[in-house]
C-alpha cells in the first residue's frame, strides 16, 4: 500500500544514509589520524592502557637523557684519572732519573713540583655540571639515574646505579691551590733535596706505585660504570621501541584495511543517496493515477 502521508521506503533509505555516514565519518578520522582508538569512547580498556604505556615511555625518555648526563659525568672523571696516571708516571721517571748520583735532585724537584701542581689542575677541572667526582670525602658516593620501571602493584620506581666516589677520589679538597687527601696524598708530599737518600728515593718510588695502582683500579671502576651505562642505554632504547611498538598494536588504525573500507563506504554512500531519490520519487507517481 502507497501512502502520502509516510513513506516506508524513504525511511528506510535515509536511515541506511545515516548509518553509511556515521561510518564514513568515523572510518575518515582513522585515516586521517592514523587511530583506531584517539579517545576513551573508542575502546576504554585499550586507551586506558595505551595511555599508561605512553606515559611510561615518556618518563623512560627522561631517564634515558638522565643516564646521558650520568655518562658524561663518567667520562670527565675517568679522563681526569687517565691524565692523572700519565702525570704520576711521569713523576715515577722523574725519581727513577734522582737516583742517579750525578743528578742534581734539586732540579727534578722543581720538575716534581710542577707535576703535583698540574695533578691539582686536574682534580680542579674534572666537574661536570657542578660535580667533581676527583675531589670528594673519603667515603663518599654518588648515584646515576639509570632506568624507571613500573611494580606489577602499580607503583613506579626510579632505578639508580651507584659509584663510590669517595674510595677512588684523587684528592679529599684542595686549599691555596694544592691537594690533598684521596689516592694522591702521599705523592703530594714528595719532596726531593740534594741531601736526599737512596732509601728516601725508593720510599717515594714505592709511594708512587701504591698511588698509581689504586688510579688504576679507580680508572677500572670508572671504566666499569661507563660499559654498565653503555649497556642500559641499550637496552633503554630497545626498550622504548618495544613499548612503542605495544601501543601501535592496540590503538594504531590498520591503513590498508581503513582505505578498503573508506573505497567501500563512499560506493555504499552514493547508492544510499540514489535509493533515497528513487524512494522520494515513487510518491510522485501516486499523481499519475489521478490523471
Amino acid at each position: 500500500m502507497s501512502s502520502i502521508n509516510f513513506n516506508s521506503s524513504a525511511s528506510n533509505a535515509l536511515q541506511t544514509l545515516r548509518s553509511i555516514n556515521s561510518n564514513l565519518s568515523n572510518t575518515q578520522d582513522r585515516v586521517s589520524s592514523g587511530l583506531k582508538i584517539a579517545d576513551a569512547s573508542d575502546g576504554a580498556a585499550y586507551w586506558s592502557i595505551a595511555t599508561t604505556m605512553k606515559s611510561d615511555n615518556k618518563a623512560l625518555g627522561a631517564a634515558t637523557d638522565a643516564l646521558g648526563i650520568g655518562a658524561a659525568k663518567v667520562d670527565t672523571a675517568y679522563a681526569a684519572m687517565d691524565s692523572a696516571i700519565d702525570v704520576v708516571n711521569e713523576i715515577k721517571a722523574k725519581l727513577t732519573t734522582a737516583s742517579e748520583s750525578s743528578v742534581d735532585k734539586d732540579q727534578v724537584q722543581l720538575e716534581i713540583k710542577k707535576l703535583q701542581e698540574q695533578l691539582t689542575a686536574i682534580g680542579q677541572a674534572a666537574s661536570f655540571n657542578g660535580e667533581n667526582w676527583a675531589i670528594q670525602d673519603s667515603g663518599s658516593s654518588t648515584t646515576v639515574v639509570d632506568g624507571f620501571i613500573r611494580n606489577s602493584d602499580g607503583t613506579v620506581k626510579v632505578t639508580t646505579a651507584t659509584f663510590n666516589a669517595g674510595s677512588y677520589a684523587m684528592f679529599e679538597t684542595i686549599a691555596g691551590g694544592v691537594g690533598s687527601g684521596g689516592l694522591l696524598a702521599a705523592v703530594m708530599t714528595i719532596a726531593l733535596s740534594d741531601t736526599s737518600t737512596q732509601g728516601a728515593i725508593d720510599g717515594y718510588l714505592s709511594t708512587v706505585e701504591t698511588a698509581l695502582g689504586e688510579l688504576t683500579k679507580g680508572a677500572a671502576a670508572l671504566g666499569a660504570l661507563s660499559t654498565r651505562i653503555d649497556l642500559q642505554d641499550e637496552y633503554s632504547s630497545k626498550l622504548s621501541d618495544a613499548m612503542d611498538a605495544g601501543v601501535s598494536r592496540l590503538v594504531d588504525a590498520d591503513m590498508e584495511e581503513e582505505s578498503a573500507r573508506l573505497s567501500a563506504l563512499q560506493t555504499q554512500q552514493q547508492l544510499a543517496v540514489q535509493s533515497l531519490s528513487i524512494a522520494n520519487s515513487s510518491s510522485q507517481s501516486i499523481l499519475s493515477l489521478f490523471r
